[in-house]
């Protein structure tokens, strides 16, 4: 060190020394060298989780043994921009070689093997190899290494596969530990720039893999991101592809889901328009377990597995398993529709139309058009008319919504909230108001741990994402700025409230979503579903 940084202040001459003994880049790259396995090695037993096809074709093969010869597979995980209006497309070449020029298959995230949905086929224009902030054009890159691509992210949504061999299966989708739970409404202040937003808003959706946009029922844009920090950033880059055009935002808004706690406590009927259909339907919930390994991918696509996995795991009767028609909604499908009629006639003309009411009662709930969450539907019986101009999907779709929102009534509806798990680093001497913050706002602290060698405590604790707005700043004040929280979406928690009780927390918060969807205040009574034999 030289005279002067010997003078600089404690704190400042410690993270100079620091610096100069173990500098970051060094140290992190160093750490990966020795400790993380080569592609080469890591591919062998990576490829099985990776890969969506047959295990034993020629892509897998060429990905297990990272064949820079075998046929390219490419996954682009992230888009990243350029300019005002293009991205580029970086990820990691798993087999083969990729060149400027080469005619690539683009497998979007809706692809599915055999079909031409979601598919594009286009030449690659450039090559170029990203080192921090410079980027570099070369002529190819083999597999095992990163690189970013230019010209095709015109055709890419987030992520997609890159493929040269038409028997090539995608990548599987990238899972995130984080789910998108708190939202804003956006617009532009001058209506007239809106063309702008919504060319923002597609710009933002491709460059952040985690943030969600979509409009509501009266046609407000919304932005859906991990959190308020995230949010923030989110919005910084919207204003940044947008020019600097001024925008209105709303304050945060969290997420809900909707579910059942038991049983219906009767078969609820519902008629079609023409009061020649009847269906008759009860729901209960599906257990968390379950709910659990559906979000986590666990459950089989296979049938004969699913089956399997059903009646050994989670104890369902196995002709109830057999017949499990559908998940919901599309989503985030972690609903079920079973079948449990005998032997009625014409029912599988009228299958899809009884799943489509079923997609739409679970993707907009009774009590306030949220997504439900984790409930079982059970189809009891069926009526329907013999000729098939009084059974179509107009007549019976609107039918079994309103039997599926009956059930849902009759079984005791609870809201779920998101809930953050959140980690305070702090002085012994602050925990007073670590303690008063969070039993302000609903937290439960779970685990307090003394850091051996200094004077922090890390306390972790369950925060509801419905309370987190603004808990930083106020746990700054409350600690003169000691305390340093990092949050992290945990699970999804019952709110025990009955949103059906007259004065109820619950049913204040049912009010106050419905109001800003613009829906009637008040839950709609069973009667208005429900109709009489």
């Amino acid at each position: 060190l030289n005279s002067e940084e010997w003078s600089y202040p404690y704190k400042r001459l410690l993270k100079t020394i620091m610096q100069r003994w173990l500098p970051a880049e060094e140290s992190l790259l160093e750490m990966i060298v020795q400790h993380l396995p080569s592609p080469a090695k890591a591919q062998r037993y990576r490829c099985e989780n990776l890969y969506t096809g047959p295990l034993d074709d020629i892509t897998a093969e060429a990905i297990r043994n990272c064949d820079p010869k075998g046929p390219l597979v490419m996954y682009v995980s992230k888009l990243v921009p350029v300019d005002n209006s293009r991205f580029y497309a970086f990820g990691r070449v798993f087999s083969g070689t990729i060149n400027s020029s080469t005619q690539v298959r683009i497998l979007g995230q809706n692809y599915k093997p055999g079909s031409k949905e979601d598919l594009f086929i286009k030449n690659i224009q450039r090559v170029v190899v990203m080192m921090g902030k410079k980027i570099e054009t070369v002529d190819s890159v083999p597999c095992g290494n990163t690189c970013a691509l230019v010209g095709i992210d015109k055709f890419i949504l987030k992520s997609a596969t890159l493929t040269t061999d038409e028997s090539s299966w995608p990548i599987v989708p990238m899972k995130f530990s984080v789910s998108p739970v708190v939202e804003m409404m956006v617009e532009p202040k001058n209506p007239s720039d809106l063309p702008k937003l919504v060319e923002g808003m597609k710009r933002l959706m491709n460059g952040d893999s985690l943030v969600q946009i979509r409009t509501d029922g009266t046609g407000n844009y919304i932005v859906a991101g991990a959190g308020e920090l995230h949010l923030e950033i989110c919005l910084n880059d919207l204003v940044d592809y947008m020019g600097g055009v001024e925008i209105k935002v709303s304050p945060p808004i969290v997420s809900f889901n909707e579910t059942v706690t038991e049983e219906s406590s009767q078969t609820c009927l519902a008629k079609s328009a023409n009061k020649h259909n009847r269906f008759f339907v009860r729901s209960e919930p599906l257990g968390e377990e379950l709910v659990r390994a559906m979000e986590a991918g666990k459950i089989d696509a296979d049938p004969k597995i699913r089956t399997r996995q059903l009646v050994e795991k989670y104890d369902w009767n196995p002709d109830e398993a057999k017949k499990l028609w559908a998940f919901g909604p599309t989503t985030n499908p972690l609903n079920v529709l079973d079948d449990m009629t005998r032997g009625i006639d014409l029912l599988h003309e009228a299958k899809d139309s009884i799943v489509a009411g079923f997609q739409w009662a679970t993707n907009q709930g009774v009590l306030c058009d949220e997504s439900l969450r984790g409930v079982r539907f059970n189809l009891i019986d069926v009526v329907l008319h013999s000729d098939r101009a009084h059974r179509g999907g107009g007549q019976v779709i609107p039918a079994t919504k309103r039997a599926f929102y009956a059930s849902q009534l009759t079984a005791k509806p609870r809201l779920v909230e998101p809930v953050y798990m959140v980690e305070i680093s702090c002085p012994q001497s602050c925990m007073g108001g670590v303690y008063s913050v969070m039993s302000k706002r609903r937290g439960k602290i779970i685990e307090e741990t003394p850091r051996g060698g200094t004077p922090l405590t890390t306390v972790k604790c369950h925060l509801p994402v419905m309370e987190s707005i603004g808990f930083n700043s106020e746990l700054r004040e409350a600690t003169g700025g000691m305390a340093f929280p990092l949050c992290f979406f945990d699970h999804w928690s019952v709110i025990q409230s009955d949103p059906l009780e007259k004065g109820s927390r619950a049913e204040d918060l049912v009010h106050s979503i419905r109001k800003r969807k613009g829906l009637p205040l008040e839950i709609p009574s069973l009667d208005h579903y429900n109709d009489k034999l």
